[in-house]
């Protein structure tokens, strides 16, 4: 646990929240500012920081918890759907691991991604991040 961190400090219920779910890897609740009524997150009770820093024994229970926290929120708030997303470090407002689940309707103001779309330049462009992306997963892979 993080003393200085806002979600490690609502995980031990120092700081209060509107608690939808908790189990024994995580916590859920509803987004103080959200982007619609029922945007919850999700944190692990474990002070971790990003994706990669969360045991490979905990990443099984809380995507399951992800999934589960996804079908409650889009059937309590009788959306078409969820918008499920996760920020490493870069756009995350707390440093600690946190999943976002939004609930989704058409046309609801949303435009996909918030940040513009580009393209690869071609065929080749597209190869060569390919290489690069596999070649890195095969050295993590090697590092364990």
């Amino acid at each position: 646990m993080d003393d200085k961190c806002l979600f490690c400090r609502i995980v031990s219920g120092e700081v209060p929240a509107t608690i939808v779910y908790e189990d024994d890897y995580a916590i859920a609740f509803l987004d103080h500012r959200p982007l619609f009524p029922g945007h919850s997150l999700l944190v692990p009770r474990e002070h971790v920081e990003t994706l990669g820093d969360l045991p490979v024994k905990h990443v099984g229970p809380y995507f399951e918890t992800a999934q589960l926290l996804a079908r409650a929120v889009e059937s309590a708030m009788e959306a078409e759907g969820t918008f499920v997303a996760l920020n490493n470090r870069v756009s995350q407002s707390v440093p600690h691991l946190h999943v976002h689940v939004v609930p989704r309707r058409r046309k609801d103001g949303l435009k996909g991604f918030f940040w513009p779309r580009t393209k690869y330049k071609g065929d080749e462009e597209m190869e060569e991040v390919r290489e690069k992306i596999s070649a890195a997963v095969e050295k993590i892979q090697r590092q364990k």
